[in-house]
This record gives C-alpha cells, structure tokens and sequence, in this order.
C-alpha cells in the first residue's frame, strides 16, 4: 500500500464538497439534491465509479464548475467517491443537508473552501480516500476581539439576526 496526498485544484474562493457514496445512480439523485435545495444553484458533480468501465461520472449545472469537478475526480480516483463545485455565491451550508440525505451516500469528508489536501491509499485494487487536511493548523485560542469579529461576521452575512 502506498499513502499520496493530493491537493484539490481549485480557485482560492470556490467551495466543494468531497464525499463517498455507493451507487451509479447518486449522480442523478445528487444533481437533483442541489437544484431542489437552492433554486438556480451553478455547480459540478463528479463519481468516480467502482465497478464495470469504472468511469468518471458527470453532471452540473455550470461548464467551469463541471470542469472541476471531473478533473478532480478523475485525480483523486477512488472507487464511489464524489465531488461538487459550487459556483461563486453558492455555499455548502445551503446544500449539505440535502446532498447528506441522498440515500447512495455514506460519508461526507469535507465541505469548505479551504486549500485541502486529500489523503489517499493506493493498493493493487484501487484507491481509498482516507481522509483530508482542511487548511492550515490551529494558531491560538480566540480572544474577546476575535469573538467580536466572529459574531459580527455572521451577522453582516446573513446567517445569524
């Protein structure tokens, strides 16, 4: 077995999610998911499928973001899992809890727009997603300034009244 870290290749800004799911049909189901959670999303979708032609499965709503998506997909490799790109002013916040409900998937590694590496295993087989980095590490503790700018963040976009 062999361990590769492989960075996700994206614009700074962008959010995807990357996750695990089972089944040639979660391609459809996961497309529908994010136009059913946010009326005119853009987005691109990408399986990475497990068995028979073991193709890079595909759909979206936006060229660019399909784009990303098939050619990350196609990097990662590993059988059943699945990655979405959402255009600028699309968040996964909007969408994560439909795109959880889709009976095919089993797993959610992240959802960010962070630089992300993910982690995989190699073996004669095939490849595994064994987990990810999602930015940078850990350098303090918050402060009362900090806590200040978190609330007022949230407030000045909406998420909190």
């Amino acid at each position: 077995m062999q361990l590769i870290t492989l960075k996700i290749d994206k614009p700074e800004v962008t959010n995807f999610i990357l996750g695990q799911t089972h089944f040639i049909k979660s391609v459809e189901d996961l497309h529908e998911a994010l136009v059913n959670a946010v009326p005119g999303i853009r987005f691109g979708v990408a399986f990475c499928e497990a068995s028979g032609k073991c193709l890079v499965r595909w759909s979206g709503t936006d060229t660019a973001m399909i784009e990303l998506a098939r050619s990350n997909a196609q990097a990662i490799g590993a059988g059943h899992s699945f990655i979405i790109f959402l255009d600028d002013g699309f968040y996964p916040v909007n969408v994560l809890n439909a795109v959880k409900m889709v009976p095919e998937v089993c797993r959610i590694f992240c959802a960010t727009a962070n630089p992300t590496e993910v982690i995989l295993a190699e073996t004669d087989q095939g490849r595994a997603i064994l987990g990810v980095v999602d930015g940078y590490c850990a350098r303090g503790i918050e402060g009362e300034e900090d806590i200040l700018w978190r609330k007022n963040l949230l407030r000045q976009i909406g998420y909190k009244l």
